[in-house]
Order: structure tokens, then sequence, then C-alpha cells
């Protein structure tokens, strides 16, 4: 018997890289490369939850108004509408896996409210 061949999709981003491990119409798996000293936008998603776990490395992750140091095997919930950041504070990569669950995964249900890459969409004064 043939196993079927499995092709993931990778993007890279200024923080380091993602790879679509599976893509439902329910849910959507990232596994997330962040380079030393890199930082994820502060956003937040009105259609989708996310749970973080880390992989390898230590992440400071930022959920709400809380701030946590989350190591190997440690995960988070990311609730809908909440704001939520990660960043690299040490010298060596982290990867860890984002499981996201909703009814919309689109990058353009990222509202962004701070990001060091620039990627901040200014808001039209009328």
């Amino acid at each position: 018997s043939h196993e079927a061949e499995v092709f993931h999709t990778t993007g890279h981003r200024p923080w380091g890289s993602y790879t679509i491990l599976e893509d439902e119409d329910d849910c959507k798996v990232k596994r997330l490369v962040v380079k030393p000293g890199q930082v994820l936008s502060l956003q937040k998603h009105y259609k989708r939850s996310e749970h973080w776990t880390v992989v390898t490395g230590t992440a400071k992750v930022r959920v709400g108004d809380k701030e946590f140091m989350l190591n190997e095997n440690e995960s988070i919930h990311i609730p809908v509408e909440t704001l939520h950041r990660l960043e690299n504070t040490t010298d060596t990569d982290i990867a860890l896996i984002e499981v996201q669950c909703g009814s919309y995964f689109g990058e353009d249900d990222i509202v962004r409210y701070e990001d060091i890459y620039g990627r901040v969409k200014e808001q039209k004064s009328s």
C-alpha cells in the first residue's frame, strides 16, 4: 500500500516561520518557530481562539493583561477577542504548536495593536 505524500505550507515572517500542519473548516494547526529576540505582534482575533504549546525553548507570553513564561511542554489557552503576544527573550529558537479553533482562520482576522515590524494599520482620521 502506498501512503499519500503530505505537503505542508511554510510561511516566513519577520519573527521566524510557521508551517501549517492541519487546515480544516473548524480548526487549523501550525508549528511556529520564533527566532531569538523576536516578538509577535500584540493582537486579537474575533473569530477564533488559540492554544499554544511550547515544544522547545521558553516563551514570554502575554494573554490579556497577564504575562507568563511558558517552558517546554507547557501550554496556554487564548480566548476569542483576547489580546495576546509571544516573545522570545532567549538566545535560542522557540518552537511551538498553535491550535486555532473557530469559524474563520483568515489573516484578515488579525487585529494588531503593537508591532515592532511596522505592521499596524494606521487609523484614518475623517
